[in-house]
């Protein structure tokens, strides 16, 4: 997981590397990793982030770097530090120290954002500050990697989807809009409604560029950029969406429910419930 973050150097006081207390990523594709380490007599992290990464960090005195910026001060239990993908950054400490990294996909970042109506979004970065709902998330997917996910794949899915809707919902900027932009909120507001209301018809790129009033191309593109993920992937993540509750309310059989969501047949639903929550049809109609 830790080489998933991007380019890491880390090692406690005696040049070797700190204990992995928990590490992991259920099957699914939540976007979400953890890894929680433990130094000894001092600790130094270092690294060129290709993921978005929230760390928590026990009670000690600290210096964090972050693009340039720097910050020595002494950390609360549960302190927060946010750096966005992209950025390098670095921490040391002179003391024993625990830290719980969380390492979040931008993709999955920016569609949650967009869901929220924030388009183009980037991660406010942070080099200190709490924030107990975001530290409480990420301790149960610290449980459940430690213990082999007691509580399950979807739970772990379901859980890690929470806490990037609440790292959106709390530290997500946007851009500011453009007059004539290719995507707006509005726009896209009006895309998701339309989806929706035609999750059981054929659903293509161009039909959904027309009613954003762009070429096939510069839409693609736009969509892309704005929401973290292409036009087709969007629409099947709301068919997915309406499938699954669909699927809890036990109205309708499977291979109807698939139909009236636009997926080919039963076989391609499930697959991609397996691919995206990494459970089967049944083990949805589980909730958490």
């Amino acid at each position: 997981m830790i080489a998933d973050i991007g380019e890491v150097i880390s090692a406690q006081k005696d040049g070797s590397l700190p204990t992995i207390l928990a590490t992991g990523c259920a099957p699914g594709d939540s976007g979400v990793s953890i890894v929680s380490l433990r130094y000894r007599g001092s600790a130094h992290f270092s690294a060129h982030l290709r993921q978005h990464l929230i760390a928590f960090v026990s009670k000690t005195r600290i210096k964090c770097r972050l693009a340039g910026r720097a910050l020595y001060h002494n950390a609360h239990e549960g302190s927060l530090a946010i750096c966005p993908a992209g950025l390098d950054t670095s921490a040391d400490a002179d003391q024993d120290l625990i830290v719980l990294l969380v390492a979040v996909r931008p993709d999955k970042f920016a569609l949650a954002a967009a869901e929220e109506g924030t388009l183009e979004a980037e991660l406010n970065s942070r080099l200190c500050g709490h924030d107990q709902v975001l530290l409480d998330l990420a301790g149960v997917l610290s449980r459940e990697a430690k213990e082999d996910y007691p509580g399950g794949t979807l739970f772990w899915n379901e859980t890690a989807a929470q806490f990037v809707d609440t790292l959106a919902t709390r530290y997500a900027i946007g851009t500011p809009a453009k007059r004539n932009a290719p995507l707006t909120a509005d726009v896209l507001k009006r895309l998701k409604e339309f989806v929706f209301e035609h999750l059981n018809d054929p659903l293509d790129v161009a039909t959904l560029a027309r009613m954003a009033h762009r070429s096939q191309f510069h839409f693609s593109r736009a969509f892309t950029r704005s929401v973290g993920v292409s036009p087709h992937r969007y629409v099947v993540h709301l068919r997915l969406r309406r499938a699954v509750e669909m699927i809890r309310d036990g109205k309708f059989g499977l291979a109807e429910i698939a139909a009236k969501t636009g997926f080919a047949d039963q076989s391609h639903l499930t697959r991609w419930i397996r691919r995206v929550h990494g459970v089967s049809p049944t083990q949805i109609i589980f909730r958490p």
